[in-house]
């Protein structure tokens, strides 16, 4: 089921859906399921950045314990990996907070009134009376005197009344006590965070309390943090962490459940405290009651002794499972509270810090997951990671499966530990609903399994052998930068995480390759720990610099790493450069460096060695000749140049001795020779079958634009398809084992022919078959008859659906880059007629010539050599002096085109060997086999033309061909096709006139050569179809 279950997932950033292959005995609703990513970034988005603190400047030196409360702060925040910790002020006149408050923007003011007098209070008030919303606490510590004092005060401007016993944690827990309050209801719907919800009204308790309180929770989220991908996202996951709201008395505790009780994690309450709130502490208007009946507190407020068991039943009825906690000073309590089932904390206990941890690491999910026996509460396996879960759920006793599962406590865990998306969604699947733990088994794992993969996707994780499994994604090891192409790789995983619409194929998944980049301080290391610069920097031969390099030693800390790797991984590894100036300026280093591939071998220490080769063959590769010279040419300093290393599972099939995809690609969203009704901006894409190395090292590849897959030029005539389509193709030799690396990254390529790959039936949807008896072409693979490349049976007849990934993948691609790109993609289609579909890299499309600024059209005729409003390709083009043309004229006849042929091919030798290039101009199709229809010539003939422009007469007026005879040979040399029809107004011109008033070079019965002083000016423009070319400047 598992090798299968990457087909089935349909991820999507919001909604995703994983079908399980198991038999029908789950129902539909779990069988097929969604979970809603969620995302942490908006939460705790309100926050307490400026604290005011009003005291007289003894209880705020008190306060301040030598004036260190900042640093104090700082150091607690740090070390529960807190970001923003809040700047504090100290004022003690109302003079003094105003000033602070012109200038400041103040979050919460902490009021301490002293022995001496009650002008905090009055001060707090005024700032109360300009700032309403402003948060406002009391802290005092507690004496006889002050107690006695505050039963006359009126409090209701005050938020909450604290107890200083001079531990600055407090604060920390009054600013999180008021942020949480603050964020509870946003956080609570955006994310459903959880809430621990403290009764207490006890000042001098729950002073105490709630620092322990945060200090446990902000450890544990500190804990379960660590599971996040990276530190941002630990960072981010942190904020979901369960929020602690205070409530003092039964109606507010009742008020806040009754709100929330779908994300209660736990209840910790008094067991007497008062049932309605008082008339005038915290901004209540109640009326006065009669002669109380029980004892009363420090505002007059009635307490009922059972307060927490009311409250307790209340909320028991709701929800059977809600971990329920009382604590109380009076010791005849626990036997009340445990009869009922409720847990006990004795509030007189020494340890009741201790006991209170303990009670919430067991029953509301905080700590490791400890899977019970039932019968003796032993424990018999503890969990600490959700990858944990996921490896051991299949182990775990049934009786105790189903222990946990009817007590909702699975849930529970995950919601502590912020995994809010698998935990919502298991809250449903309950015991009453679907009885079968097996059942239940397979859906935790396939939840947790659809979590990881969604929250893999898109972000560049820390590698950690703990966590990087076969549902991993992208990790990296080191901490330097991960490069150009690395760059690109994770930035396509994020188009893909941001575009659900990738996956809405049943029968096509999208992703990356599963990959880890060894970031640039990696190779910082091996450059220095070995000393390698001096030879690399020398003038050494490539062969002695990869020798040298061979010898050297990688960090020992990579290999339990890789090893990691190899086992999630299980097929061959591509090992790429990635240079940090691939790709910065938007430079082009294409095929500068070394790719090596590896085969997967059962010997993983072989495998290892190999591996190691390769990584110093890419680092070597960096100081090779051509390197040293491709860094002159575009100014680069050599040493400025550091590489990070790609490992990424190569895409392919094994086939015994062989390993390679059904199909490489590469897209471009720019097609500059567009011919039929292809439109520039619809792009274009060569595909091959076997390995992309072929594309890129100029192989025969099918050129087909993805918006007309019916329309393939060179499949279009029996002749062309036999001569311009695929006929050898890449393979890994999985044979090849060893450490003989050569600095000819393609050593362990095997060069094969495409009747290898009829053997390994890699072709049932890619070929087609030339029947020899009826001359024509068959789509599919037939016994007789030579295969060709067409890949019919993906742009035709939409086995799989190509085209549309293709045309998605230039769309989004382009988009985000905000510019034309160059996608690599690779494709394994299965026998059941679903593929996969790999992006490998993204890069913008900028060659220098490319970069035409000019509007052509816009140029007057009278600057025109020539110039055509049917043009195909595109750059400009500044170092041809030379036009050779036929000669023509109105009474022209095609009688003689085999002569004009020869003619030309010959010219065309001389330009060969001087290694220049020239504008070649005739009447008719160039190329054509029929010499009535133009000049018979072959692309060898030609081939030092910068243009070829064909021209329409008036008594010989053929229809354009647009280059189509040797198309292949335009497109991958960049040559202009310029169509120019005399007969129309619109069909643009030459000025013939001038080339026959200029002195000839040489010239024959049918051809003349002329050249200019100085060097023409081509332009064309590939998005309109417009082509120039320019007289000479002056």
């Amino acid at each position: 089921m598992l090798k299968d279950a990457s087909k089935s997932q349909k991820i999507s950033i919001f909604a995703q859906t994983l079908t399980s292959f198991m038999e029908n005995n789950i129902p539909q609703e779990w069988n097929k399921f969604y979970l809603k990513d969620v995302s942490f970034v908006n939460l705790m988005m309100r926050r307490i950045y400026n604290v005011l603190i009003v005291a007289n400047p003894y209880d705020a030196f008190m306060l301040e314990d030598d004036g260190r409360i900042e640093e104090k702060i700082y150091n607690e925040y740090m070390e529960l990996g807190l970001r923003y910790p809040p700047t504090f002020t100290q004022v003690s006149t109302t003079e003094e907070a105003a000033a602070v408050l012109r200038s400041t923007v103040i979050d919460l003011v902490i009021c301490m009134p002293g022995n001496a007098d009650n002008d905090a209070f009055d001060v707090a008030r005024d700032i109360k009376g300009k700032f309403p919303n402003i948060h406002c606490v009391v802290l005092t510590p507690f004496s006889h005197g002050i107690t006695k004092r505050m039963q006359n005060e009126d409090l209701s401007i005050f938020d909450y009344v604290f107890c200083w016993l001079g531990n600055t944690n407090l604060i920390l827990s009054i600013i999180k006590l008021i942020e949480d309050k603050m964020n509870l209801e946003h956080d609570i719907q955006e994310a459903g965070v959880q809430m621990i919800l403290l009764v207490e009204d006890s000042i001098r308790f729950y002073s105490s309390i709630l620092p322990n309180l945060y200090n446990y929770i902000l450890e544990q989220s500190k804990n379960f943090s660590q599971e996040a991908l990276n530190r941002h996202a630990a960072t981010m996951r942190m904020r979901g962490r369960p929020k602690v709201v205070l409530a003092r008395t039964y109606e507010e505790a009742q008020k806040l459940y009754d709100k929330y009780s779908d994300n209660t994690l736990g209840v910790i309450s008094d067991a007497r405290f008062p049932l309605k709130s008082a008339a005038k502490a915290f901004g209540n208007e109640v009326m006065p009651e009669e002669k109380p009946k029980h004892r009363t507190d420090t505002f007059g407020r009635e307490k009922c002794p059972d307060a927490g068991l009311q409250l307790f039943r209340y909320i028991r009825k709701n929800d059977p499972f809600v971990p329920l906690i009382i604590e109380s000073s009076e010791s005849e309590n626990r036997a009340k509270a445990e009869a009922e089932g409720f847990r006990f904390v004795d509030k007189n206990s020494k340890k009741m810090s201790v006991d209170l941890r303990r009670l919430m690491e067991e029953h509301m999910g905080f700590g490791d997951f400890i899977f019970r026996d039932p019968k003796t509460h032993e424990e018999i396996m503890r969990i600490h990671s959700l990858k944990e879960l996921q490896d051991n759920i299949f182990n775990i006793p049934n009786d105790s499966m189903l222990y946990h599962i009817s007590r909702n406590h699975m849930s529970r865990w995950l919601c502590a530990r912020a995994i809010f998306p698998v935990s919502a969604f298991l809250k449903h699947v309950t015991w009453e609903k679907l009885q079968d733990v097996d059942a239940h088994r397979q859906i935790i794992f396939d939840a947790i399994v659809q979590y990881r993969h969604m929250k893999n996707i898109g972000v560049v994780a820390v590698f950690d052998r703990m966590k990087f499994d076969k549902y991993a994604h992208f990790a990296r090891i080191g901490e330097g930068s991960l490069g150009g192409k690395g760059r690109g790789l994770a930035f396509l995983d994020n188009i893909i995480k941001r575009h659900p619409e990738f996956n809405q194929f049943e029968n096509a998944t999208v992703q990356i390759p599963k990959t880890v980049v060894l970031c640039t301080d990696i190779f910082d290391e091996f450059m220095m720990s070995n000393n390698l610069y001096p030879i690399a920097l020398s003038d050494a031969s490539d062969d002695e610099i990869l020798k040298y390099f061979l010898h050297a030693q990688l960090p020992d800390s990579l290999i339990a790493d890789f090893f990691t790797f190899f086992e999630a991984t299980k097929s061959p590894i591509a090992i790429r450069s990635s240079s940090l100036l691939e790709d910065a300026h938007y430079q082009p280093f294409a095929g500068i460096y070394s790719t090596y591939m590896i085969p997967y071998l059962e010997d993983k220490y072989q495998m290892l060695q190999m591996l190691a080769c390769a990584i110093k063959g890419v680092y070597a590769s960096v100081f090779y000749r051509d390197s040293k010279a491709y860094m002159t040419a575009t100014r680069n300093v050599i040493d400025q140049e550091k590489m990070a290393v790609i490992l990424q599972e190569v895409v392919g099939k094994d086939y015994g001795t062989r390993y390679y995809p059904t199909m490489s690609g590469v897209l471009r969203s720019l097609n500059y020779y567009p011919i039929g009704d292809e439109e520039a901006e619809e792009g274009i894409a060569s595909l091959a079958l076997g390995l992309g190395k072929y594309i890129v090292d100029g192989g025969q590849t099918l050129r087909v634009c993805p918006y007309h897959p019916h329309q393939v030029l060179q499949t279009s005539e029996t002749e062309m398809a036999l001569r311009d389509t695929q006929t050898q193709f890449y393979a890994l030799d999985m044979k090849h084992v060893g450490d003989d690396f050569k600095v000819d990254d393609g050593f362990n390529i095997l060069k094969l022919r495409v009747k290898d790959a009829v053997e390994d039936q890699s072709l049932n949807y890619i070929a087609s078959t030339f029947d020899p008896y009826d001359q024509v072409i068959n789509d599919g693979v037939y016994e007789t008859g030579r295969k060709l490349i067409t890949f019919a049976g993906v742009l035709q007849h939409d086995v799989v659906p190509l085209p549309e990934l293709m045309q998605m993948s230039m769309k989004c691609g382009s988009e985000a880059m905000r510019r034309p790109v160059e996608i690599e993609f690779a494709c394994n289609i299965h026998a059941d007629k679903t593929c996969d579909f790999y992006l490998l890299q993204i890069r913008p499309i900028v060659d220098a010539k490319e970069m035409l600024d000019e509007d052509v059209r816009a140029i007057p005729d009278a600057d025109c050599l020539l110039r055509s409003h049917n043009s195909l390709g595109h750059g400009i083009s500044e170092d041809v002096t030379d036009v050779v043309y036929v000669k023509y004229d109105d009474h022209f006849s095609a009688m003689n085109n085999f002569y004009v042929a020869d003619d030309i091919e010959r010219i065309n030798r001389k330009f060969l060997a001087e290694g220049k290039n020239y504008v070649l101009i005739g009447p008719g199709r160039w190329g054509s086999s029929d010499h009535y229809l133009g000049v018979p010539v072959k692309w060898p003939h030609i081939s030092a033309a910068r243009v070829i422009v064909e021209v329409a007469l008036k008594n010989y007026n053929i229809d354009p061909s647009q280059g189509t005879h040797f198309f292949q040979n335009l497109t991958s040399f960049g040559v202009g096709y310029f169509t120019v029809d005399t007969n129309t107004e619109e069909g643009g011109f030459v000025n013939k006139e001038m080339l026959d008033a200029m002195p000839a070079v040489e010239e024959t019965q049918y051809v003349r050569h002329v050249r200019f002083d100085r060097p023409l000016r081509i332009l064309m423009d590939g998005k309109k179809q417009e082509g120039a070319v320019l007289h000479p400047q002056e």
